[in-house]
């Protein structure tokens, strides 16, 4: 029989488990009846007609006002062409005067039975569009969407020809286009690991003198790793192996750079020698579809490789990453500590990928609070904090919401996701509509526009909204002979070489889940009690009117898992304003679970202000000059009302969570200490009862800076920090480099810990030379007296 969907091998019996338990659980919800908010054929045939009409307004202006430009700018009622427009920097990396919203484009013309819409615009498409142009374009964007866009195009032309309507002159014209593409990409390749080149110019490749590019020494995870699909599926109707191999090579180096610890990969590689130059870790922006293409690459072609790269790679970020239903980044070297305050919008693929993989109770967790965050804000802000408000306010119309909502209704059969499908469509005709197509938020707050409608609009977000309001009758296709792109591509599962033996849907049993290939029906049951059912304890993560029957609005649980015997992810959450307290058995009732620490979550109902601190450097040869941005404290002393000063000495050991062993030598002086292994307060009385007068704490995570990360105030233990009276400030990786570099090069540097305001000034020579010698006062007597006032 024909795959459906995806066929598990029969090495897989860690899936072969889990699937089994998930029907059973299935059948056994099935049992307690239907819940949910059904909505009648009626009512999908309405929202369906009106997402048709959306796209028909918004390919309408692309074509009236843009074509052939690349993008539409939907304010100004023109095209963007690269060059004429003001430059954007990396985004305009996407446009390379291939009429990029065209061909990216063109299958969600059949998906939405456009066929003659389509047929005209396949042949638009071989008789304008050039790709021997001279322009550098980004490897990876060029590939998921023009090239990725021609295959998927290619595929669906080539079922039309077939059925013997539609396409009868269609002689493989956008099949031989993506081969002249695809080795215009190839010269990306030519490096010494085998990483391509972020970016390619397509008439002179990326050495040539003429090409202007091919000095880039680093890329992305997810550019390097998002090229297998598109181009093993190139190769596999070309005929011509050198795409897939390249591909293939890529994904290699990655896997062998994972980090063995963790089994996690950083964000950002060096393409000639491998060495990780970002080492933060998540799901989202820099690395999302390197993950989506290990499975997916399974799923199309066959090789078990990549489902035990990904399943490995997904044991790791369940274990490290995901603490539904949050997704947080954390350092791959050391996983137990998160990096960043924020989660990005891309991450909201996840769970579809979950849903996937058979994972559905996190991704349903995820996605509900991914939901929350769509009714607080209207749209998901390109980033929001961990307590889920605003850290980037734009929206650029990004689909990966929707495709996840509609893998969640074809997994549960849930109409609950149909409603959160219809919201998308109402917030887009609400907010985003304007009279020459749809434009991007430029902050969900103020409701502002940006004169912007990426293509990936068109290729992504009405195929997946159509296809979620679509019964599988009203398609001239079978969705599941197809696996999705990360642009929502569509490529045949027939492509695989090595596919495993399938059993016929009709005979399916609990016990032959090792392998089967069943349509989304067979292995998810309709069955919205079982999504409702844990869906249910995160209506209430947002802060917003607590909902009717909800008595626990603002409060919530996390798991944070066992192994991480340093409190650092409780620290981290505390910081960005959540307060955690211990819940007891009886209000967990039965959820408790072994392996697990459970806390409450309550939400601070005000934005808490985060007054500035600064790091003033004021011995010689800085006098000043030098000032560094810091954080606050909640304990310790007060230093907007009292500044304090003196020379810094690093603490042995550096994150001060053991006997501090230099404590002669920090008497007297500020320490310098590095985040990490333990709490703040912890930290900060070990270095008081060593004698420390005041601690600077120095980020752990490489490459963090004041400029680019909120800052936020270091807060205690949960038990009382009255016992800490020394000052406490927190300076960024960035920030933290410069300090501990002058003390290596001046050995004895003198400092100011104040607020911003009270900075000493360029002029204030004669203030400086008095705060040196109260310093040198200060520490002549502490020699004599320590700390006793009365001396």
């Amino acid at each position: 029989m024909e795959a459906k969907l995806f066929c598990w091998p029969e090495s897989s019996p860690v899936i072969a488990g889990m699937l089994r338990a998930l029907l059973l659980t299935s059948l056994l919800s099935w049992a307690d009846g239907h819940e949910g908010q059904v909505m009648l054929p009626e009512e999908k045939t309405k929202i369906r007609d009106q997402i048709v009409e959306m796209f028909d307004h918004a390919y309408g202006s692309y074509m009236k006002y843009a074509y052939p430009a690349d993008e539409l700018m939907p304010l100004s009622c023109k095209g963007r062409v690269r060059g004429l427009e003001p430059n954007r920097g990396d985004i305009d990396d996407s446009l390379g005067k291939f009429s990029l919203t065209l061909i990216d484009t063109l299958d969600t013309l059949v998906v939405l039975n456009k066929l003659e819409e389509f047929e005209a615009a396949v042949r638009r498409t071989v008789r304008d569009v050039r790709l021997d142009n001279d322009v550098v374009v980004s490897v990876f964007e060029t590939n998921i969407r023009v090239l990725g866009g021609l295959l998927g195009a290619h595929v669906m032309a080539d079922m039309l020809r077939q059925q013997g309507e539609w396409m009868q002159w269609y002689t493989d014209e956008l099949l031989h286009m993506a081969k002249e593409l695809g080795h215009r990409l190839l010269p990306a390749f030519n490096t010494t690991s085998g990483l391509p080149y972020p970016r390619v110019n397509l008439r002179y490749g990326v050495l040539n003198p003429l090409s202007r590019t091919g000095t880039e020494s680093d890329t992305c995870t997810a550019c390097a790793g998002t090229m297998i699909l598109e181009f093993a599926a190139l190769s596999r109707l070309s005929g011509e192996s050198v795409f897939e191999e390249h591909a293939r090579k890529a994904l290699d180096v990655l896997w062998e750079k994972r980090q063995r610890g963790s089994d996690l990969v950083g964000t950002v590689i060096n393409i000639h020698n491998g060495d990780w130059v970002r080492r933060d870790s998540g799901v989202g922006a820099g690395i999302d579809s390197y993950y989506e293409y290990l499975m997916k690459a399974y799923i199309l072609l066959g090789d078990n490789v990549y489902l035990e790269r990904f399943n490995t790679h997904y044991s790791a970020i369940m274990k490290y990453i995901s603490q539904p239903p949050l997704l947080l980044n954390v350092h791959m070297h050391n996983p137990t500590v998160s990096v960043r305050s924020w989660m990005d919008s891309l991450l909201a693929f996840f769970p579809g990928l979950q849903v996937l993989r058979g994972d559905l109770k996190p991704a349903i967790e995820t996605h509900e609070m991914l939901y929350q965050v769509t009714k607080q804000h209207k749209f998901l802000p390109e980033a929001f904090t961990t307590e889920f408000r605003v850290h980037w306010g734009q929206h650029p119309l990004r689909p990966e919401f929707a495709e996840s909502t509609y893998y969640l209704y074809k997994a549960t059969g849930d109409p609950y996701y149909l409603r959160v499908g219809q919201s998308i469509v109402e917030k887009l005709n609400a907010h985003a509509r304007v009279p020459c197509g749809f434009a991007a938020v430029q902050d969900v707050r103020t409701g502002t526009h940006e004169d912007r409608m990426d293509s990936f609009f068109l290729a992504e977000m009405f195929k997946y909204l159509y296809l979620l309001f679509s019964e599988r009758n009203q398609l001239h296709f079978d969705i599941d002979d197809y696996i999705f792109t990360t642009e929502a591509h569509l490529l045949p599962v027939s492509l695989s070489t090595s596919q495993p033996r399938c059993q016929s849907n009709d005979t399916v049993r609990l016990d032959q889940f090792t392998y089967s290939c069943p349509s989304t029906q067979t292995l998810f049951p309709n069955n919205p009690s079982f999504a409702k059912t844990i869906r249910d304890s995160y209506k209430c993560v947002c802060l917003l009117p607590c909902p009717n029957g909800c008595s626990r609005c603002g409060r919530w649980g996390i798991k944070l898992p066992l192994h991480d015997h340093s409190m650092e992810p409780v620290e981290f959450l505390r910081s960005m304003g959540i307060s955690l307290t211990p819940l007891n058995e009886a209000a967990l009732g039965s959820s408790g679970a072994r392996g697990v620490r459970w806390l409450g979550v309550t939400q601070n109902s005000a934005e808490e202000e985060v007054v500035p601190l600064i790091v003033q450097l004021i011995s010689p040869p800085f006098l000043g000059r030098t000032v560094l941005t810091a954080g606050p404290a909640k304990f310790g002393m007060d230093l907007t009302k009292q500044e304090h000063g003196g020379s810094i000495v690093k603490s042995s050991p550096y994150t001060a969570c053991g006997h501090i062993e230099n404590a002669e030598e920090l008497g007297g002086h500020i320490a310098l200490a590095l985040r990490g292994d333990c709490m703040f307060a912890a930290k900060a009385r070990r270095l008081q009862e060593a004698g420390a007068i005041g601690v600077i704490f120095i980020d752990n995570r490489e490459g963090s800076n004041s400029a680019e990360t909120p800052l936020f105030q270091m807060v205690g233990d949960g038990g009382s920090t009255a016992d800490i009276a020394i000052p406490l400030v927190f300076l960024f990786s960035q920030e933290g480099a410069l300090l501990t570099s002058a003390l290596e090069d001046h050995q004895n540097v003198d400092v100011l810990m104040l607020p911003n305001e009270k900075r000493l000034g360029k002029m204030a020579g004669i203030c400086i030379i008095k705060h040196l010698l109260a310093l040198i006062h200060f520490e002549l007597n502490y020699k004599m007296c320590g700390l006793n006032p009365e001396c």
